[in-house]
């Protein structure tokens, strides 16, 4: 009998919460329209010195469920959405999901061959997009499906825009007639194709249906916000990019089942977030580690009112203990982790948060949701024994329907229901979960397996380090050698040999960085997250030229 099987996490759950979370065949209309009904007259939006009620929402994506329909949007359509956070990406989305439409997720930050690639992939024929990158998606909308664009624009700036593209608030005005009730089959049908970030190779649209988004929206409610008390229309930061699963599920989507007054910034800055953070005085802030690692760069982060904030979690990716201890002494609070992958709609394990926090781990496993940790053999895959290393393997209702039009891909993650995340993890006696590294990422020297995210919580302890990268390079004796590249805090100084000396102290000889780059910044994803494969990438084109 596996431990995994005996599921010992379940100890841990507060007594508030159902080991398993009964899925009703809801899409996300029905959430729509369930919230407003409850919360209509309460606020649900704020956009600097707007403000939105649920009711004012309803309207809003009524106008604009009307006026797709009269373009001619139709059940399965695809509509790509490419903007910064704002309150136009809830009216989109809920305005296609209405009419049985797919939201196609566009990372704004991506340059003209992305952008093409996303929209031939998915064959979207509509799209929404900031007026500032309205030039880009023209210089490839030939070479796509793509048959009318609306413009959001935040500015005083008018941008000319062609036959057939819209201005948001024109575009509103276009729906005169009713549109007609669409069925929706919560478990079969797509709401949204979100495409992975390409670190892993080519960027592909993961399938999620109205049931897994659904599914993840409950558990994340049920394990994290219904065994804490939360006040009345409680006011949430919504500053991780929506166009990221994370941000949607964890913070668009359920701050909207749970009544919330989101306070959207478009993007991470950092002196505008702690501003923000001073006036509105939020209940709740969600980040990924280099959000915090930015927050902890300030000097007076003390005197913006982060300790008044009752609730930190983070995600994405891994958390640097040196930097979850810096900022949880900082703001007096507790910051909690967890654990999702876009495929799995995302989140599936999280700190309870009614117990105290295990350093480093990413929780335990959500409502519903079944965990093991397996290693390959030459009988198949077996489940390895608690404490020990393996690839992390989740099986639930969230877990994605496939991959758009890859049915290898799909095959290869998809196995009897289990979801292969890619990832090495362990668990201990209680339940807890630790990711350990990307499958891909472990290093092979010398033999001996060397795990990136290891040296580097060693490196980040180093006074002078701000963010660090560790990855194999090719190495003629070694196979491979482990490269460190960091950035250093402002004003600090530190040398490869001072670094490489540090690590000589705290780590076995052959997980010591052989080579370490300093660099100004380090490459991250859109949602923060710091990019290993490219740094990988560019060492192994390298040693090949």
């Amino acid at each position: 009998m596996s431990i995994y099987n005996d599921k010992p996490w379940l100890s841990l759950y507060h007594e508030s919460v159902e080991e398993r979370i009964e899925v009703k065949d809801l899409s996300l209309n029905d959430l729509f329209t369930q919230t407003v009904e409850k919360y209509k007259n309460k606020t649900a939006l704020t956009f600097y010195d707007r403000t939105f009620t649920y009711e004012q929402v309803d309207g809003i994506t009524k106008q604009y469920t009307a006026s797709l329909h009269s373009l001619g949007f139709t059940k399965g359509d695809r509509f790509a959405v490419m903007l910064p956070n704002t309150p136009h990406y809830l009216f989109t989305l809920f305005s296609v999901s209405k009419l049985g439409g797919i939201g196609v997720q566009v990372n704004p930050m991506y340059i003209e061959r992305e952008i093409e690639h996303v929209l031939k992939d998915s064959g979207a024929e509509y799209m929404i997009v900031l007026d500032q990158l309205y030039p880009r998606v023209k210089q490839v909308q030939k070479k796509t499906n793509l048959k009318h664009v609306i413009v959001v624009s935040l500015g005083s700036e008018v941008t000319e825009i062609e036959e057939n593209d819209f201005f948001f608030n024109d575009f509103l005005s276009l729906g005169t007639e009713q549109p007609p009730h669409v069925e929706i089959d919560p478990v079969e049908d797509i709401a949204m194709l979100q495409y992975t970030g390409g670190t892993t190779g080519v960027s592909k649209g993961v399938m999620l249906t109205h049931r897994n988004l659904m599914t993840n929206i409950e558990q994340i409610y049920e394990f994290m916000f219904k065994p804490i008390e939360y006040p009345d229309n409680p006011k949430i930061m919504s500053v991780l990019p929506m166009f990221h699963i994370y941000g949607l599920t964890c913070n668009v989507f359920l701050g909207f089942k749970c009544g919330c007054n989101q306070i959207i910034l478009p993007r991470f800055e950092l002196q505008e977030v702690v501003e923000t953070v001073k006036r509105e005085k939020p209940f709740q802030f969600s980040g990924v580690p280099t959000m915090y690692v930015a927050l902890n760069s300030h000097p007076k982060l003390e005197e913006y009112g982060f300790d008044q904030i009752s609730y930190f979690n983070s995600g994405g990716s891994a958390m640097p203990i040196e930097q979850l201890q810096t900022f949880e002494k900082r703001t007096n609070s507790n910051l909690c982790e967890g654990y999702g992958l876009s495929e799995a709609s995302p989140t599936t394990h999280f700190n309870p948060p009614t117990r105290d926090r295990k350093v480093g781990s990413v929780g335990i496993p959500l409502p519903g949701l079944e965990s093991k940790i397996i290693k390959e053999t030459d009988r198949g895959p077996i489940d390895v024994p608690v404490g020990e290393v393996g690839e992390l393997l989740v099986r639930g209702p969230q877990v994605m329907k496939g991959y758009w039009q890859r049915e290898e891909e799909t095959n290869a993650a998809l196995k009897e229901g289990w979801l292969y995340t890619g990832d090495l993890a362990r668990m201990d006696e209680e339940g807890y979960f630790y990711i350990v590294d990307r499958k891909k990422d472990m290093i092979i020297a010398s033999g001996f397996n060397v795990y990136p995210r290891e040296i580097e919580e060693i490196l980040y302890q180093h006074p002078a380090i701000q963010e660090v990268i560790v990855v194999g390079v090719p190495d003629e004796y070694r196979g491979e050698t482990v490269k460190a590249f960091i950035n250093l805090k402002s004003g600090e100084k530190a040398t490869e040999e001072d670094v490489i000396a540090f690590a000589r102290k705290l780590l076995a000889p052959y997980k010591v960085p052989s080579i370490v780059e300093v660099r100004d910044e380090l490459p991250k994803s859109a949602v923060g997250k710091l990019l290993r494969r490219k740094l990988r990438d560019e060492e192994i084109n390298k040693a090949r030229s």
